[in-house]
């Protein structure tokens, strides 16, 4: 799983040439750190996903592919309709009410590319050896793990039930709530949960 280890960066309007400085690792799982990619959806709904290779930059970031490789055009805007649809099943999920049927199938239709795939691969002594493929061998099979991920998550009541939106008025991260009685409030303790405990320390010191 990725962590933050630096405060996460203000993002511009329109970010060029890449979104990759202003993504951020705080959902807890592969399926919402991408839904983050999309930054403010409560303000100015900045994409952060900008080209073609900054999905491939992503998905090797986020330990999904072992290395950077060619992404097809079409693979940009695919990622973008995948993370919408997950973001649906998300906010679904926090609300308590049922899930867009598009968007579960959307998420569905991806699974496939998440499954078992065998190879046949010399093996010792140039035998064949039958085998299973990497679960990362192109972008759109590392994006059918993310779709698995995402399966797992809002398909599963127990884990459906940690799904979060920061509590913060001025943030809109999704995270994965791991605490171990289930009541984490803020994306970061150290960004958004910092910044409403200031907050309330200022109100009282007003009132006082």
């Amino acid at each position: 799983m990725v962590t933050v280890t630096a405060p996460i960066p203000e993002v511009p309007d329109q970010p060029s040439p890449s979104g990759a400085p202003y993504w951020y690792w705080l959902g807890g799982r592969p399926a919402l750190d991408l839904v983050n990619t999309r930054r403010e959806r409560w303000r100015r709904d900045v994409d952060c996903l900008v080209t073609p290779a900054d999905v491939g930059e992503w998905l090797v970031r986020a330990a999904l592919l072992p290395a950077p490789m060619r992404v097809p055009s079409a693979v940009l805007a695919e990622a973008r309709e995948l993370r919408e649809a997950i973001d649906a099943g998300a906010r679904a999920a926090v609300a308590g009410e049922a899930a867009d049927p598009a968007a579960v199938t959307l998420i569905d239709d991806w699974l496939v590319l998440a499954g078992s795939r065998p190879a046949l691969l010399p093996g010792p002594g140039g035998l064949p050896v039958l085998g299973e493929r990497a679960a990362a061998d192109s972008p759109r099979r590392a994006l059918g793990m993310v779709a698995l991920d995402a399966a797992r998550m809002l398909g599963i009541p127990a884990e459906r039930e940690r799904v979060r939106i920061c509590g913060s008025e001025t943030c809109s991260a999704r995270f994965y709530d791991r605490s171990p009685a289930a009541v984490r409030r803020w994306c970061s303790m150290a960004s958004c949960g910092n910044v409403a405990k200031a907050r309330r320390h200022r109100a009282r010191a007003g009132a006082a």
